[in-house]
């Protein structure tokens, strides 16, 4: 439980770094840009679908419910889309982290070919999309009792984003077998149900991803690190 509050600790103070703010900048502008062109979508759907209805549409109607529609999109998926946009950049969050705490590590790495990293990327964003969507009726069964959809999108990301995190780092090191992640499945969950947290929170959550991946960095380096230790006892 300490090594995961730990790289937790080391991955806040590296925020500051010039290559991780240009990731964030990065993955949050694509992340809004998406929900942008989701509101902008639905109010054109709107504006055809009043039309085709009623002959006529007034414009002003479509736009509200477009941007409020939107906005409970944003609210139930905003995690999902965050993830998913941070696969495409997680790369070069792992390789800052690397360069800074792991030199000799960093300098061992292979980075993924793009084929493979693009088909990692993808099967990571079906994943995220797939679990979410899984418990989105769990979730709306349980809204009358307030922190049900709450409980129920922490339960599923904590699985989910343990592996998703730790796993950026694992397939820099791990050769043709991507199998056999180093970190303790306990950490993996832990790391997962507290980057969830943190994406729950207004505003936090826009670095609450890559938070996630370079602390998923650290406790993947110290993970191999003991398993070094043990092979040479």
């Amino acid at each position: 439980m300490s090594a995961v509050f730990k790289a937790l600790a080391k991955a806040f103070g590296q925020l500051a770094d010039g290559a991780v703010m240009r990731v964030l900048a990065k993955s949050v502008a694509v992340t809004l840009l998406v929900f942008a062109v989701l509101g902008v979508g639905l109010y054109f759907a709107l504006v055809w679908a009043g039309t085709s209805l009623t002959g006529s549409s007034s414009g002003f109607a479509e736009a509200a419910a477009a941007a409020l529609i939107a906005l409970i999109a944003a609210w139930l998926l905003f995690r999902v889309v965050a993830l998913a946009v941070l696969q495409f950049f997680a790369d070069e969050i792992v390789a800052a982290v690397e360069a800074k705490h792991y030199p000799q590590a960093a300098q061992q790495a292979r980075p993924l070919p793009f084929r493979r990293d693009f088909a990692n990327s993808i099967r990571g964003v079906g994943r995220t999309l797939g679990a979410n969507l899984l418990a989105l009726p769990v979730a709306i069964v349980l809204f009358i009792t307030g922190v049900g959809p709450v409980l129920v999108f922490l339960a599923v990301n904590a699985w989910l984003l343990g592996r998703e995190l730790t796993d950026m780092a694992w397939l820099r090191h791990c050769g043709e077998d991507p199998k056999g992640n180093p970190v303790a499945r306990g950490d993996r969950v832990l790391l997962g149900g507290a980057v969830a947290a943190i994406l729950m929170v207004p505003f936090a959550s826009l670095f609450a991803p890559i938070l996630g991946a370079a602390a998923g960095t650290h406790l993947t380096h110290g993970a191999i690190c003991k398993r070094q230790e043990v092979g040479f006892a």
